[in-house]
Formats: structure tokens, sequence, C-alpha cells
């Protein structure tokens, strides 16, 4: 495999993506979406601990959640959505090679899981892990209503070119869709809110209420 062309710098912002070979979903229920989430958290760290023994330790998400770590965080993550066959993460790297050490981690043990479940084997993932530099203030934040608004796409796909239909219903589906970091933003008090370390990027929602504002706005984007 060839050099990626992004290098990673610490304190620096990225947005991190990747689907399914040949777009195979790869989320095919909750308990895969449950084993990811739990991964974000259990991955961070520097500790080559065998990730997988964390889920023989508790079964519950709060359990795992709870789970003290050992080593030091390799990276920062500020928000991530999963979606039935890709996922994107906003990212700062903590530590040289944090990135790239964490996201090893997480495909690894993510894979092996799924391929033991459903009885494969073989890549999982449609190669190496996908990385853009936040090379500006605007394009990060930007980046926390690309990532937090990618499942109005599984009601609407053609939203962004025709405009939001139903505002009321888009907003409910966001809500309660559970498989992003959306709902730690809105003020909703859960345990994955563990997986993110939000205090070590920008301040741009000073209120939850300024973050329903930002999204709403981007609700009524449409392109030309």
């Amino acid at each position: 495999m060839g050099l990626r062309k992004i290098q990673f710098v610490e304190g620096e912002f990225y947005h991190i993506y990747n689907r399914g070979v040949d777009k195979r979903v790869i989320f095919d229920d909750y308990l895969d979406y449950f084993r990811f989430t739990v991964l974000l958290y259990l991955s961070n760290s520097d500790n080559e601990t065998r990730v997988g023994k964390y889920f023989e330790q508790g079964s519950s998400l709060s359990e795992l959640l709870n789970i003290k770590r050992t080593g030091n965080k390799l990276v920062d993550i500020g928000a991530y959505c999963l979606m039935p066959n890709h996922f994107h993460l906003l990212i700062r790297e903590r530590t040289e090679g944090g990135i790239s050490t964490f996201m090893q981690k997480i495909s690894t043990a993510y894979s092996k899981y799924y391929n033991n479940k459903n009885e494969r084997t073989g890549s999982l993932f449609q190669g190496k892990f996908k990385a853009e530099y936040v090379d500006s203030d605007n394009y990060l934040k930007y980046l926390f209503a690309y990532i937090h608004l990618n499942p109005v796409k599984l009601i609407d796909s053609k939203w962004r070119e025709n405009g939001i239909k139903n505002k009321k219903k888009t907003k409910l589906f966001l809500e309660k869709y559970k498989h992003s970091s959306y709902l730690d933003f809105t003020g909703n008090i859960r345990e994955a809110n563990k997986i993110l370390n939000i205090e070590n990027f920008p301040s741009y929602f000073e209120t939850f209420e300024e973050f329903v504002f930002f999204i709403e706005d981007w609700l009524s984007f449409k392109d030309n």
C-alpha cells in the first residue's frame, strides 16, 4: 500500500471516514452499532491490551463506558456518526501516530467481531480509512453540521438538492437517531458522551440552543 498523502500532526483536526467494501452494509443491527460505539471509547488508549477483553468485563453500554482505560488517549473525538454502510469521525491527533493507531485498533477489532458474527472472511472496509485535513476554522465548524446531518439521507436522500420537505419530521428523526453524537450537543445526558473530548475543540456553541439553531440553518440549505 502507498504512503498516505496526508501526514497527521499533533494538535491538528481531521475528518476521518470509511465505508464497507463494495459499499456493503457494515452495521446490520443494534448490536453492531453498539459494538462500534463502545470501540470508539475503548480503543482510544495507547495501552496495547487486547480491546476484546473489555467486552468480557461488562455487557451494558454503561458498564463498558465506565471501564477505566489505562494509558494515554490517542485522539480527541469531537463528533461521530455511524451510518449503515459507512462512518464519519471528527478527530484531533493527541500524540504522534495517534490517529493511525486508533483507527488500526478500531478497524481490526470491529472487523474481527463482524466476521466472526457473520461467519465471513476477508476485508470488511474499503481499503485504508480516508482522511481530510481540516485547514480552516470555517471548515471545522461546517463538519459539525455535515457529520451530524448525515442520517437525514436515510429518510430523504436528495435533501441537499431539493431542500427539506418536512423540517419538523427531520428534526424528530435526528433526535431519535442514537448512532451519532448529535444528542450530546443538544443537552441529552447519556453514557455515550464519554466518547467525546469536545473540550479540546473550539467552542463554537456556547449553549445547546446555539447548536440547534446552527443545525436548523443547515436544514434550510439547498444546493443551487
